[in-house]
């Protein structure tokens, strides 16, 4: 797959001292959804800003689709929409004058077939006329998606695009932007909620402190990283973990009723078997096995509270 942007030691420090981002290098591919996962102030909005020309970086170099950001300011961003997190518009005007009025700002000319089919695919097509003042939180938040659709961009940046909405409509952005991805557009979006990057990413990034600690394929970043855990519930109840069995570092939950065991799935053994008869021999009896996977969002908090790991940029 194509690189469509190129992100290369981009860094921006404030004339406060604050260093926002420190030499993150990042090839975004053409047509994915990359998820960019980090704590408040990790640097994400930093890092799309600077991409979008919002921000001047203070090194490094950005492209897309080939054209330099700076050098080509005008090209690079007739091809990116960008969502902010902010709730950006006028109170009174229209749905349609609101995104007619974007599309002409990128210097497009008027296509009326083309927004109303965006207002249909955006479910707002019965607030054409109505004023931005009269929607609800939710369909503001589709009122942005339109406005940066508005001019047909390649890439489309959403910067914490569910944050404030309800369960329900969370669900109905992410098939949004599920769909805008069949049609073609590069996804770019930060957010706080681990069940979205899970949902719709492709790829998952995670930034801290303005540093890209990795960059990785979704399932590979589970498989890599993720740990099961198998559940003994035992038929007793214990007061603590027999000494027979210390060797498999244990721990004893739900009141004493089961041992929990964690074992890493890339390993050749994973020493379960052992473990049971081990279990056996010390005179306590099974009453039920379970299993359980690493979430991501196990993942992503070990990640931003160790070490960095190595980032693969592939």
């Amino acid at each position: 797959m194509p690189d469509i942007i190129i992100i290369n030691k981009l860094e921006k420090t404030y004339a406060s001292g604050h260093q926002a981002l420190k030499s993150v290098s990042l090839n975004i591919h053409d047509g994915e959804i990359l998820a960019l996962l980090g704590p408040n102030g990790a640097g994400k909005t930093t890092l799309i800003s600077a991409i979008c020309g919002l921000v001047n970086p203070t090194g490094g170099s950005v492209t897309v689709d080939g054209h330099d950001i700076i050098k080509d300011y005008r090209l690079t961003r007739q091809m990116i929409g960008l969502v902010p997190q902010e709730l950006t518009l006028g109170a009174f005007e229209t749905v349609w004058d609101t995104i007619n009025l974007s599309r002409g700002l990128f210097g497009k000319k008027p296509d009326a077939a083309y927004l109303d089919q965006l207002l249909k695919d955006l479910s707002l097509h019965d607030k054409k006329y109505s004023e931005i003042r009269a929607l609800s939180g939710g369909m503001k938040r589709r009122v942005l998606i339109a406005k940066a659709l508005s001019h047909q961009p390649k890439i489309l940046f959403l910067d914490e695009p569910t944050a404030g909405v309800d369960v329900e409509l969370r669900k109905d952005m992410w098939q949004i932007v599920s769909n805008l991805r069949e049609s073609g557009v590069t996804i770019i979006l930060t957010t706080h909620y681990i069940e979205e990057a899970e949902e719709i990413a492709d790829r998952i990034g995670v930034i801290r402190d303005g540093e890209l600690l990795l960059i990785e394929d979704k399932k590979t970043l589970m498989k890599k990283m993720g740990k099961k855990q198998l559940g003994i519930e035992l038929r007793e109840t214990l007061t603590e973990i027999p000494h027979s069995l210390a060797e498999y570092e244990l721990e004893l939950i739900n009141d004493g009723s089961e041992l929990l065991y964690s074992y890493d799935t890339k390993a050749d053994q994973t020493g379960i078997t052992r473990l049971l008869t081990s279990v056996s021999d010390a005179g306590l009896t099974l009453k039920d096995l379970r299993t359980t996977q690493s979430s991501l969002e196990d993942i992503f908090v070990d990640l931003v509270h160790t070490d960095k790991p190595e980032a693969d940029q592939s």
